[in-house]
C-alpha cells in the first residue's frame, strides 16, 4: 500500500485514545513490567511517543519542507532512550495527558501545512539511512504508533507467560522476541 496522508493521520489520531484505553488505570504491575533486561514496559513506551513527538516527527518534517538546499536538509540523531530519565517521577497518567496533549498539536500543525503530493516528495538526509522523502517519514511515523502499540499489548501478555500453562503453544504473542 502507498502513503496516504489522510489515512495515516486516521491512525495517528487513535494512538493516544488506543493507549489511554489500553493502559488507565492499570496498576503498575501490568503498566511498569517489562520484557526483561534492557526492554521497555508500556510506560517506557509513552515516555519515547512523547519524546518522538517533541524532538522527531514534525522537527524532521520541517527540515524536509525548509529553503535549505536538498544536502543541507539533515537530521540530528534521535536518542532513543532519552526518554527513560526524564519520566521516573512522573505518573503514567500524566504521560497519557502529555502525549494526547502534543500528539493533538502535531496534528494541527500537520494539517496546517497542507502537504500536496509534491512535498511528499521532497528529501531530508537521515544521519544512518541517508536521503529520505518526506512521505516515508510520515509513512514510519505511523507504522511507528502501529509497532509501539503491538508492543505494549506484546509485553502485557508476556505477564501471564508462564500463567497459561500448555496454552503458550497457542499464543503466539507470549513467545515473539522482544526487539524494540
Amino acid at each position: 500500500m502507498n502513503f496516504d496522508l489522510k489515512n495515516g493521520v486516521e491512525v495517528l489520531e487513535k494512538t493516544p485514545e488506543v493507549l489511554s484505553a489500553l493502559l488507565s488505570g492499570l496498576s503498575p504491575g501490568w503498566t511498569r513490567s517489562n520484557e526483561g533486561p534492557e526492554t521497555w514496559s508500556p510506560f517506557d513506551v509513552v515516555g519515547h511517543l512523547i519524546d518522538a513527538e517533541e524532538t522527531d516527527w514534525l522537527v524532521r518534517t520541517r527540515i524536509i519542507l525548509s529553503d535549505a538546499p536538498e544536502a543541507d536538509r539533515r537530521f540530528q540523531p534521535f536518542d532513543r532512550f532519552r526518554h527513560k530519565g526524564a519520566n521516573e517521577q512522573r505518573s503514567l497518567a500524566e504521560l497519557l495527558e502529555r502525549f494526547t496533549l502534543l500528539r493533538r498539536q502535531s496534528l494541527a500543525e500537520l494539517r496546517e501545512l497542507r502537504l500536496t503530493p509534491e512535498n511528499l516528495r521532497r528529501k531530508g538526509v537521515h544521519p544512518e539511512f541517508g536521503t529520505v522523502t518526506l512521505g516515508q517519514l510520515l509513512a514510519t511515523w505511523v507504522a511507528h504508533d502501529l509497532g509501539h502499540i503491538a508492543q505494549v499489548a506484546r509485553v502485557m501478555a508476556k505477564q501471564y507467560k508462564e500463567a497459561v500453562g500448555p496454552w503458550t503453544a497457542y499464543l503466539p504473542v507470549l513467545t515473539r522476541g522482544n526487539r524494540g
